[in-house]
């Protein structure tokens, strides 16, 4: 199938946002510009520290280079507690428990697997790992070279919170299904991909899990893994763009494009992602689809996350910047309410969670929470092919959404 190349793209990312964590998260406070001529070079050593030395470079058809970088030279280790730490080339248990036959899934809903565009133009060789070249331009974008890379809000959806003040601070928006009051050491999920529309160039649209530990507002870690529409420049670190992730997936880049899209009424696609921690290690493992099994955060950089999580969260984020006063446009998912159903609005199905015999299992009393239902909404059900699942998302802006 011919793959559409727009200059915004779906991207698969990774986050890894703990306040012990990102050691190279710059300060908060004011930006300031620096003149030209320092801002150049700033710009040339972090592009420096950033793109590894490639053993091979693929050109990705929608601009993109894909360095294959030795997987001991990976950005993971630019971190100082990584100095010494040996890869570990493979979980000592996955998850255990499938309660749905995929095959059946994918049969029956017509969801075709998906790719990434740089692999048309070549692969990556064995104990090697692709890295999305960063380029001049995308550091430029950022509100500093410092921060580019870097979560500029730190966004997480408190579903137990009453205070609507609150909850809108941020400007980010939310639809989400969750569940907490338990012990969690993972989570799975099957997400529909799309490429909704973004008004503003400091907007962005994301379909994630969020496995949290700790205290909102306070000390907490959260992992956070899905795929984002556009920029998010943002402290949390995405992708291979902060050291702490390692990988050993040769067939993935993490920021790289994916096709083929959903189209509203067409051809309907998704993503299988899965997060556990290995109950050997201590490490938290992601794997992508079924077959590939990207890398791990390793249990020293939390706090909270070194020994379970005490909520999961599924669902889709947007910033709201109110452009001239108004809510934003900025669509959710597909940019379609839930009610419409399969083909039109946007899912995640087989939500899941780890117990704490590491099996799969499905999630017990799922909440859903959104903050402004009239602009982005979510709504759950139960199935014997979709086992727990929820649409989601909105077209933001519209007349019950002024």
């Amino acid at each position: 199938m011919a793959a559409r190349v727009s200059a915004r793209h779906v991207v698969v990312w990774l986050l890894v946002a703990a306040a012990a964590t990102c050691f190279s998260c710059a300060r908060a406070g004011s930006v300031r510009r620096a003149p030209a001529t320092r801002q150049r070079l700033e710009v040339q050593r972090h592009l420096k520290r950033l793109n590894k030395q490639a053993v091979k470079s693929i050109k990705s058809p929608d601009g993109d280079i894909i360095d294959c970088v030795h997987i001991s030279h990976q950005p993971a280790f630019d971190h100082p507690f990584l100095k010494n730490h040996t890869i570990q080339m493979r979980p000592a248990f996955h998850p255990e428990g499938l309660l749905f036959d995929e095959s059946k899934v994918a049969s029956q809903k017509k969801t075709p697997s998906m790719a990434q565009l740089w692999h048309q133009n070549g692969r990556c060789p064995e104990g090697t790992i692709p890295i999305r070249r960063t380029k001049r331009d995308d550091v430029l974008r950022a509100s500093s070279v410092k921060r580019y890379g870097k979560k500029k809000h730190r966004s997480i959806p408190n579903p137990l919170s009453i205070d609507p003040d609150l909850l809108n601070e941020s400007g980010h928006q939310h639809a989400i299904a969750y569940v907490e009051g338990d012990t969690y050491y993972g989570a799975k999920a099957t997400i529909n991909v799309w490429e909704p529309r973004i008004q503003q160039s400091n907007e962005f649209s994301l379909s994630q899990l969020w496995i949290l530990g700790g205290s909102f507002g306070e000390d907490l870690n959260s992992i956070e893994a899905g795929w984002q529409s556009d920029s998010y420049q943002a402290t949390g670190c995405y992708n291979l763009l902060c050291s702490g992730f390692i990988q050993i997936n040769s067939e993935i880049a993490m920021g790289a494009a994916i096709y083929p899209l959903s189209r509203y009424g067409g051809s309907q696609y998704d993503i299988s992602i899965l997060v556990w921690k290995d109950p050997k290690e201590g490490h938290w493992w992601m794997q992508f689809g079924n077959n590939y099994v990207l890398g791990y955060w390793p249990s020293f950089l939390f706090s909270y996350l070194t020994d379970s999580a005490s909520m999961v969260e599924w669902g889709g984020e947007v910033v709201n910047s109110e452009p001239d006063g108004e809510h934003t446009s900025t669509a959710m998912g597909s940019g379609h309410f839930p009610e419409e159903g399969f083909g039109r609005a946007s899912y995640f199905r087989n939500i899941q969670i780890v117990d704490e015999s590491n099996n799969l299992r499905a999630p017990r009393g799922v909440g859903t929470f959104t903050e402004q239902s009239n602009c982005y909404d979510v709504q759950t059900g139960n199935s014997n092919h979709w086992g727990h699942f929820f649409y989601y998302g909105g077209p933001g802006r519209n007349s019950n959404c002024p």
